[in-house]
């Protein structure tokens, strides 16, 4: 059962077209990335997805309506947003009252263990944290929501590396599991490479790449080209090609790996050398592509 389903899903502002009539599909259980550039529509994705924009065409979540629907979608969302929203006046302990008390599906308990990863006190005020800090609390009160569609929109930002690292580490221990839902966004593809199941590019409002991690990986390869191969590598049709330190490295989409390894070495690509090589040219990002 698709924990996400859309049909011709468009959204406009004005003559500003942010969504262009795009099918999704977000089976119960998996992690989706969703990747693209400034004003690609992931944003709007979101928005729709939680019933905070009206659209066009039809769109299930969880079995309902999102626009129609939100208070009770809402009892079963989380939505994590890239700037927290926390009171400044607010104390650390009230913000964990505060969401015990309007939250039946709230674990204390599970977001003392998040704090307790960091240095926040639970007596200071919200305009007492730093950003990182502001932000790490916010994903505490949140993760430890048992809700069965967890929505990212940039979850990380403004954290440290050690931080982000515990943060993903945190979802796959503590929320991928029940058949629970995640779908995130981020500018930092290269981070959930290993955590997600699915990724999907959207570009000017069209999705053009969507596909499962399993079909990624069997799919696409990188060939770091050994010098006297590399008129016969771009013989084998590329989709892209860069320079690093002096080695020519080519993109393939469904090359032999054999052929490949007779011509140097291979690797698969990160999600952001493919997004490079689909949408990093107006060319490139006019062609839709899925897998």
């Amino acid at each position: 059962m698709p924990c996400i389903e859309a049909h011709g899903l468009r959204k406009a502002f004005g003559t500003t077209i942010a969504l262009d009539g795009i099918d999704l599909r977000v089976e119960e259980g998996r992690i989706l990335g969703l990747i693209g550039r400034n004003g690609a529509g992931k944003t709007t994705a979101l928005k729709a997805i939680l019933g905070l924009t009206s659209y066009q065409g039809e769109l299930k979540v969880l079995e309902r309506d999102p626009w129609t629907e939100r208070d009770q979608l809402m009892r079963e969302v989380c939505f994590i947003a890239d700037v927290a929203v926390l009171p400044r006046w607010l104390r650390v302990a009230h913000a964990l009252d505060f969401v015990a008390g309007v939250h039946p599906r709230f674990d204390r308990a599970k977001a003392e263990g998040f704090l307790a990863k960091t240095t926040i006190k639970r007596t200071s005020k919200i305009n007492e944290l730093s950003k990182g800090m502001v932000t790490q609390l916010h994903l505490a009160l949140v993760m430890a929501i048992d809700a069965k569609l967890l929505v990212l929109d940039e979850p990380t930002l403004g954290l440290d590396i050690l931080y982000r690292k515990q943060f993903y580490d945190s979802l796959l221990n503590d929320y991928s599991d029940r058949g629970r839902t995640i779908v995130m966004t981020t500018h930092h593809p290269e981070e959930i490479q290993n955590v997600i199941t699915d990724v999907m590019f959207i570009d000017r409002g069209r999705i053009v790449l969507d596909c499962s991690m399993e079909d990624f990986e069997s799919k696409y390869l990188e060939l770091m080209v050994r010098p006297e191969h590399v008129v016969a590598a771009r013989a084998l049709e590329p989709i892209h090609e860069r320079e690093v330190f002096g080695r020519s490295i080519l993109l393939f989409d469904r090359l032999d790996h054999d052929k490949a390894a007779a011509l140097g070495d291979v690797r698969t690509p990160g999600i952001d050398d493919l997004f490079v090589a689909l949408l990093g040219n107006p060319a490139g990002a006019s062609q839709g592509v899925t897998a």
